[in-house]
């Protein structure tokens, strides 16, 4: 296991300082705010901890409120709305300066059998043969007004191997594309076989990428070539099938439409043996800098 995935870990260890009441750190990210994937991946945690442990997540709905302070705690409240015989629900609010920053609702669900059908999965290369980031960022260095874009970018995907199978948005800005994008991703070590911890990981890395697709339409390189500035509005997951975020997984992007200043991404998420594990859609806010 790696070093960074160590650290990532711990940071989605939380401590619990009261009954239903959690309390993580945060850690700095590529613009200068708490990442969305850490804070849903943590809000998403402390959901977890107060369900029975044979209920598993199998859905969230989250707003992001407030851009979060990566120098101070954030603390998670949770309200236990409903514990049935096969779905318990819980809402999750985290606070920082005592404000609310991100609210989240989350379902779990005892195992049962059911009506089974899927999309199929999508052709891709085999990820293995695409470069990691830290073999392709530096190709594109010249991309970036920021010098050390590069290494922070490398930084920020230290714990998951993420390989692009087509050119990321800054490798082609001013080059509007069709708005697909598709990236590989599994985490750089092995995980402990507990299910909330793989669902908690794969809420972490789907905030990374899901909006390239909505730059790609546009021609726009990203936040960090600077001729877009957003944050992420709202997030939803569904979770279909058991996964393992240490293995390979398919994310399979799109955006379907951008206007009033917001694009919207949607995705599936597939095992390598072709199984649709997550459905994700987000709508973030784009906007063209003014001059």
């Amino acid at each position: 296991m790696s070093a960074a995935l160590e650290s990532l870990l711990d940071l989605l260890d939380l401590e619990q300082i009261e009954q239903d009441i959690f309390r993580g750190m945060s850690r700095s990210a590529v613009v200068p705010r708490v990442f969305g994937g850490q804070v849903a991946a943590q809000a998403l945690v402390a959901a977890g901890r107060t369900v029975p442990a044979d209920r598993s997540a199998h859905s969230l709905h989250a707003y992001f409120l407030r851009p979060g302070d990566p120098g101070a705690p954030i603390v998670y409240t949770v309200d236990r709305i409903r514990d049935g015989r096969s779905f318990a629900t819980r809402r999750v609010v985290a606070v920082q300066h005592g404000k609310p920053i991100f609210h989240l609702s989350a379902s779990f669900q005892a195992y049962e059998e059911g009506m089974d059908h899927q999309a199929p999965m999508p052709s891709a290369p085999d990820p293995e043969t695409l470069p990691t980031a830290a073999q392709m960022l530096p190709r594109y260095a010249d991309r970036f007004a920021d010098p050390l874009m590069v290494d922070r970018l490398i930084e920020a995907r230290a714990a998951v191997d993420l390989r692009y199978v087509d050119a990321p948005p800054f490798a082609t800005a001013g080059e509007p594309r069709e708005p697909r994008s598709q990236v590989w991703f599994r985490t750089h070590g092995k995980l402990a076989d507990d299910p909330l911890l793989h669902v908690c990981m794969a809420t972490y890395v789907s905030d990374m990428t899901l909006l390239d697709s909505v730059l790609l339409a546009h021609g726009r390189g990203g936040w960090a070539v600077g001729d877009v500035v957003g944050a992420s509005l709202d997030h939803a997951m569904w979770f279909h099938r058991p996964f393992r975020a240490d293995e390979w997984l398919l994310y399979d992007q799109e955006s379907p439409s951008a206007s009033g200043g917001r694009g919207l991404g949607q995705a599936r998420i597939y095992t390598a043996d072709g199984q649709l594990a997550i459905t994700v859609i987000q709508e973030g806010v784009v906007r063209v800098p003014r001059v």
